[in-house]
């Protein structure tokens, strides 16, 4: 609920009190006798949702921009013509809206001060490096609540759908500021891991689960970002806090950006292009969605001289932002095509191991662990062997077997090499890893 006062200028008294009484609203008219540009100053509450629209039609009525409106928000109105008002403009307008000015407001307070806002960025990429360094989900969480990034992504949606060109121009530097500053911070915050030998020099980070999961991005993460682009304009719009919907944007841009300083300071350009992606993929993603809810939510510029301007930059920059992700969906249809390629290998290849030990000859023998190994495919850097990189096809299948002590498989490699070829239509190689066991009965 809101509580609304208008200052009306001289000779407009009459104009808002038939708008408001042909609304229905219960309202207050109070003298001003402060000076002669104001007569009066009208108070009344109105639900959240009606706010605009009703401002709206004083306007359309002959309200001049020269009244002043104040909007504070408040809690109850006892009254039950007031409860028929919200019935009425919930059924016309849906659910909970806040007013034009009011999500522009919102929009311009999220982003705080550049000092603070760099401060943060930087202390948050190095706690989410910290995080991804020490595989710790609850640090790289406790990175997403302080990063200060939620505010800029929903800025630049908001200033391209209502034409505030300064709002949405300050909204994309602070958004390639907060990124690369990200980056930096990470960058220099690893790279003085290494050298200080505060973490393990010789540890593969691709074999880091909270790193490798920000590896291989794929439609998921599309979906992802688009997501909390989505919610987090639901959430401005709607008049409620958007702190947690504020982890969410972070979760999509923070721990990524973390990942790309990792594998620069370890000298990985696959790490650092594939983290790269995922942070560009995500930026873009919820811009897009942040424009394209604004635009379904309806909201217009104040000034109907802006509106087709605002239609034209909305269209644009949503078309180049659909352009740049197209572009990059290569790059994300590519990962969930060898993701699924590599799933469905493994899947034959146990099934294939599990029907050659399933034989008479193999009885005494224990299939103790298969691994399947991967080789790196993409162009940059030097083949790895690993499952957590995108671009990846299999190489080999490792097979720990346990048998009785003195018991000897020769042919073992050879048939489950056989059967997997038979059964994926891949030739990959094949090793065998014994573990002798020795059975002692009570």
């Amino acid at each position: 609920m809101r509580l609304v006062q208008v200052s009306i200028p001289t000779g407009e008294r009459e104009t808002v009190v038939e708008t408001l009484d042909s609304e229905g609203i219960d309202f207050f008219l109070t003298d001003e006798t402060g000076g002669r540009r104001y007569t009066a100053i009208a108070t009344f509450p109105l639900p959240q949702n009606a706010v605009q629209p009703v401002i709206d039609k004083l306007h359309d009525a002959g309200l001049s921009d020269e009244a002043h409106t104040v909007i504070i928000d408040a809690e109850t109105d006892t009254s039950r013509q007031f409860e028929q008002l919200a019935k009425r403009y919930e059924a016309e307008n849906g659910a909970d809206r806040i007013a034009r000015d009011e999500i522009l407001t919102a929009a311009r307070e999220l982003s705080p001060r550049l000092r603070t806002f760099v401060f943060m960025t930087v202390v948050s990429a190095v706690v989410a490096t910290a995080g991804l360094l020490l595989d710790s989900p609850a640090v790289v969480v406790g990175s997403m609540v302080i990063a200060p990034l939620v505010g800029p992504a929903l800025s630049a949606g908001v200033g391209t759908v209502l034409d505030e060109s300064a709002l949405f121009t300050r909204g994309v530097k602070l958004q390639l500021l907060g990124v690369t500053v990200a980056i930096a911070s990470a960058t220099l915050f690893a790279f003085f891991v290494r050298v200080l030998y505060l973490f393990p020099p010789n540890t593969d980070i691709t074999a880091i689960s909270q790193i490798s999961g920000r590896l291989t991005p794929d439609f998921l993460s599309l979906i992802v970002a688009l997501g909390a682009g989505s919610a987090g304009v639901i959430s401005l719009a709607a008049g409620v806090s958007v702190a947690l919907v504020g982890v969410m944007i972070a979760a999509a841009l923070i721990p990524p950006a973390a990942a790309v300083g990792i594998g620069i300071a370890w000298g990985s350009p696959v790490v650092a292009l594939s983290a790269g992606v995922l942070v560009l993929v995500n930026v873009l993603s919820i811009n897009l969605s942040a424009i394209v809810t604004l635009q379904y939510m309806g909201y217009r510029p104040k000034n109907w001289f802006k509106l087709e301007r605002s239609r034209e930059e909305a269209i644009k920059r949503i078309g180049a932002l659909v352009v740049a992700l197209a572009v990059l969906s290569v790059f994300l249809g590519g990962v969930t095509y060898f993701s699924y390629q590599g799933a469905q290998f493994e899947q034959g290849a146990d099934r294939a191991v599990t029907n050659v030990f399933e034989q008479p000859r193999y009885q005494q023998a224990e299939r103790l662990q298969m691994q399947v190994q991967y080789r790196q495919t993409f162009p940059l850097g030097k083949t790895t062997y690993t499952r957590n990189l995108p671009f990846r096809e299999p190489h080999r299948v490792v097979v720990t077997v346990g048998r009785p002590r003195g018991e000897q498989y020769p042919d073992l490699a050879e048939r489950i090499y056989d059967r997997i070829a038979t059964r994926t239509g891949r030739t990959v190689g094949v090793q065998i890893r014994y573990v002798e066991t020795d059975d002692v009965s009570a």
